[in-house]
């Protein structure tokens, strides 16, 4: 009977342990934020970036598409992206943006 107690204890023991580490070890991650000066300097800018990738292509590209070929983040496509939409210099086509 005390063996048996024992090997409970142990084996609860080890659990205890086991759980804690997988606790332990996991690591939270989270995005970077990125810091847009919104200007009308800075969106006239990113619109020019933003034009320029799209007039490069040839065709209907995706937000992040347009942050890889203009080497600009995603926050700043969306505010370029804004300035090309109210000047209607481009256009929402399935979810992508192309030149109007």
């Amino acid at each position: 009977m005390a063996e048996k107690k024992a090997t409970e204890k142990k084996a609860t023991a080890a659990k205890k342990t086991t759980a804690a580490k997988a606790t332990t070890t996991k690591r939270a991650t989270c995005k970077k934020a990125v810091e847009v000066a919104v200007s009308a300097e800075n969106a006239g800018f990113r619109a020019g970036d933003v034009y320029q990738a799209l007039a490069a292509a040839g065709k209907a590209m995706s937000v992040a598409e347009i942050a890889k070929a203009a080497k600009i983040a995603t926050e700043e496509v969306y505010l370029g992206t804004g300035w090309l939409l109210k000047e209607g210099k481009v256009k929402n086509e399935d979810n992508l943006v192309t030149l109007a």
